[in-house]
């Protein structure tokens, strides 16, 4: 091992110190303990992981943190490679055996790298199709198969958690591997701005439309966050342009149809809606029921027929809940040494299981979430104007209110404006009698209350 690749082990272990100390002891025990530095070269550094979910997990979770305390310390980046070894051996004694090894290590070139930006296990092998996906599964690998030529651009749409990222990052991994001369470029819609904005103050204009107009195929995830961004939107139109009259491939998502992004300007909503919309519903029983079974065979976990068909039969939501669930289950295994039974199925999930009342979900998160959905400020939602335009998303924020808190209707008054609780219990009536005559509505309320749990698990 050379001086610099030795060097590597003490900036591993200055990462572990780090992590001990942002951390609380249980978090640090759980995924750090027992893991352990192996090796290292110029390139990567080896460490040993006990199963193919702690890898998982442990990627997940920390694996951009680690790369970044790695790069800030060495200068270098560098990538992790985890060992899954199911019995923990010390250092020294692999080390011994790299000798063995080293031979398939060395074929690795021969595989192509993966793209920097693309999670390499969002493929069309671990996209499971259902009723409710298939029509967007199929456009997307009829996309992946001839970039350019047809369903240009496409625009997914969806819920939370129902497979928008695996399915355009799908694209994007096929096309990186079948094609050796096609660019792919993939960013979210958040980063795609935050470039934008970074190239204007840094005056590197020209290298922000060379990286996404020169692209062969480019994938932006979550446009509806162009809402409010006029700048943005003028610089995506004029890309758009550019990349449709090359006969580049173009795929985006959106969290509900284009139709509905606020504040958008006509020529590049149409633009979107030029081509192929396709949407993605919720899994059917028997949808989820293959989703869990893929799962449950990458893990190597043994989960019996009888807990999976519990799962499908209490999560009904989205894919994220799904595994969110099955995860758990998981990890229990794992750590605890245990076969996962239907009883300790129902122990381990109740809380999931139990009312779908969120006690973690604050009147606040839901405010600013409806708010921010119909174009208006929190000020305005809580105020005493009655105008339509503020009065029935006002309704529907005390509808979303009492359906997925506790919150009795006289709290829910105090809080938009000090109303009185018939107030409330009028406008929860309203909402429920509109939903029977208007199909558009109850689609739209869930896609509110999927962004609003999505908001709670992420603080």
């Amino acid at each position: 091992m050379s001086t610099q690749a030795s060097d590597y082990s003490v900036f591993w272990n200055e990462v572990m110190k780090q992590m001990q100390t942002d951390m609380s002891e249980q978090e640090y025990e759980m995924w750090f303990k027992r893991m352990v530095y192996l090796d290292s070269n110029d390139t990567e550094i080896v460490v040993s992981v006990p199963s193919s979910f702690y890898r998982d997990q442990v990627k997940q979770r920390y694996l951009s943190r680690i790369e970044s305390e790695l790069y800030e310390l060495s200068g270098n980046k560098l990538q992790i490679e985890f060992r899954v070894q199911r019995v923990e051996t010390p250092p020294h004694i692999e080390r011994e055996r790299d000798p063995v090894e080293k031979p398939a290590r060395k074929e690795k070139p021969k595989e192509k790298k993966a793209h920097p930006n693309l999670r390499a296990e969002y493929t069309f092998d671990d996209f499971v199709i259902g009723q409710n996906n298939s029509f967007a599964a199929n456009a997307a690998l009829a996309i992946a198969k001839n970039p350019g030529t047809g369903y240009n651009p496409c625009l997914v749409y969806g819920g939370v958690g129902l497979g928008k990222t695996h399915l355009i990052q799908s694209i994007g991994n096929f096309v990186h591997n079948q094609y050796d001369n096609l660019r792919v470029v993939y960013v979210t819609m958040e980063n795609f701005t935050n470039d934008f904005i970074q190239s204007i103050r840094e005056k590197k204009m020209q290298a922000f439309k060379n990286r996404y107009r020169y692209a062969d195929v480019l994938l932006i995830d979550d446009i509806h966050f162009l809402q409010n961004k006029p700048e943005t939107q003028e610089e995506l139109f004029h890309t758009f342009n550019a990349l449709y009259d090359s006969n580049k491939q173009m795929v985006f998502t959106c969290d509900r149809p284009v139709s509905e992004i606020r504040d958008m300007t006509d020529r590049l909503r149409s633009r979107f809606e030029r081509g192929l919309n396709v949407d993605l519903q919720p899994p059917s029983y028997e949808t989820r029921y293959a989703i869990l079974k893929k799962k449950i065979e990458s893990s190597g976990i043994d989960i019996p027929d009888d807990v999976i068909s519990l799962i499908c039969t209490h999560v009904t939501t989205n894919v994220r809940d799904l595994e969110a669930a099955l995860t758990r289950l998981i990890a229990y295994a794992e750590l605890v040494n245990k076969t996962i039974t239907l009883e300790i199925a129902q122990q381990q999930l109740k809380d999931i299981f139990a009312s779908p009342k969120q006690s973690n979900v604050t009147i606040d998160v839901i405010q600013r979430t409806v708010a921010d959905y119909f174009n208006l400020s929190n000020q305005e939602l809580k105020g005493k104007k009655r105008t339509k335009i503020i009065a029935f998303p006002r309704q529907v924020a005390m509808y979303i209110t009492r359906e997925i808190t506790e919150y009795s209707t006289t709290e829910v008054g105090l809080e938009f404006g000090g109303r009185d609780h018939t107030t409330v219990m009028h406008a929860c009536q309203r909402i429920d009698s509109r939903m029977r005559t208007d199909p558009t509505l109850e689609p739209t309320i869930q896609v509110l209350i999927r962004t609003i749990k999505e908001q709670v698990s992420k603080s």
